[in-house]
């Protein structure tokens, strides 16, 4: 019984499986152009590293960047009792609770899996949303780590960060000096490679964008099935939405690295969503309500 609220949604699971063979087929071919024609392989490597320390300490280097500090249950009860609901719904462990001290109303899940999991939910969200509506985001981040969505992202940005390291790298070192340059057994240009180089980098963020904005109408529909209200998770967003444009342009400023993690995006809706990490406010919803009327029909 615990575990029906979470559904699925089989178009929009083939859409990010698809994304996902897109980066990885992306992956297999830069990999060999790096390993096969130049000498920048080594380059290869050290952002995987990187890679390797945020996939264990993801929860400690967030947390840290936006000053979140873990609570107890004495300190937030309210919130604890609603997490621990949420939790026992989803058949998920109790995942750790953090406070982040700013008015921007917004909320995260961290942790490289449901075990080491932590949901932040900023002061703004706790005074500005009704328990109802607060309930909801939360479900909403509880669906992000029963998803594994964390070790997600990082594993499928991962080639975009490579792409854009070896990049700066070879600019940086002044690797490029003509066309005529040549890297490798084969003798292909640097200038090709660093072409190709910019070309993945650009592609993959792309769909990287495209994958989180699946993932965020994934973890909408989870809070829906989750606490079987809809239509809470849309007043919430709108509130938020709304609230957000009264917050400093500093605030939104400095959370804006992280974009990707919260419920939303502090920075400005983009004319083209392409370029964004979240769906626009309309997008979600307008797939909120097509859920809730397939719901009232069940």
């Amino acid at each position: 019984m615990a575990k029906r609220w979470y559904g699925r949604d089989f178009g929009l699971q083939a859409r990010m499986g698809f994304t996902m063979l897109l980066l990885t087929l992306i992956y297999i071919v830069f990999s060999y152009i790096l390993f096969r024609y130049t000498h920048l392989a080594i380059f290869f490597l050290i952002p995987l590293v990187g890679l390797f320390l945020q996939y264990f300490y993801s929860d400690k280097l967030v947390l840290s960047s936006v000053g979140a500090r873990i609570v107890s249950r004495a300190q937030q009860p309210q919130l604890f009792d609603i997490v621990e609901r949420l939790a026992q719904q989803a058949d998920l462990p109790m995942p750790k609770i953090a406070i982040v001290d700013t008015p921007m109303p917004n909320a995260f899940a961290t942790g490289r899996n449901p075990k080491h999991a932590v949901i932040a939910v900023t002061r703004g969200l706790l005074n500005q949303l009704p328990p109802a509506e607060l309930e909801a985001v939360l479900a909403h981040e509880m669906t992000h780590i029963r998803s594994h969505d964390m070790i997600v992202m990082t594993m499928a940005g991962s080639v975009a960060a490579v792409a854009a390291w070896i990049s700066q790298m070879g600019f940086w070192l002044g690797l490029g000096q003509g066309n005529n340059r040549n890297n490798g057994n084969n003798g292909l240009p640097f200038m090709v490679v660093l072409l190709i180089t910019f070309a993945v980098a650009i592609i993959s963020h792309l769909l990287v964008l495209t994958l989180s904005r699946y993932r965020e109408y994934a973890a909408d529909r989870g809070s829906a099935l989750l606490t079987g209200q809809p239509e809470l998770l849309e007043s919430a967003l709108i509130r938020i939405s709304g609230n957000m444009q009264h917050i400093p342009t500093r605030d939104l400023r400095e959370a804006q690295p992280l974009s990707a993690l919260f419920i939303a995006s502090p920075r400005k809706e983009t004319l083209l969503e392409l370029f964004s990490d979240h769906p626009s406010l309309e997008h979600r919803i307008a797939r909120l309500q097509r859920l809730q009327t397939q719901m009232a029909r069940s």
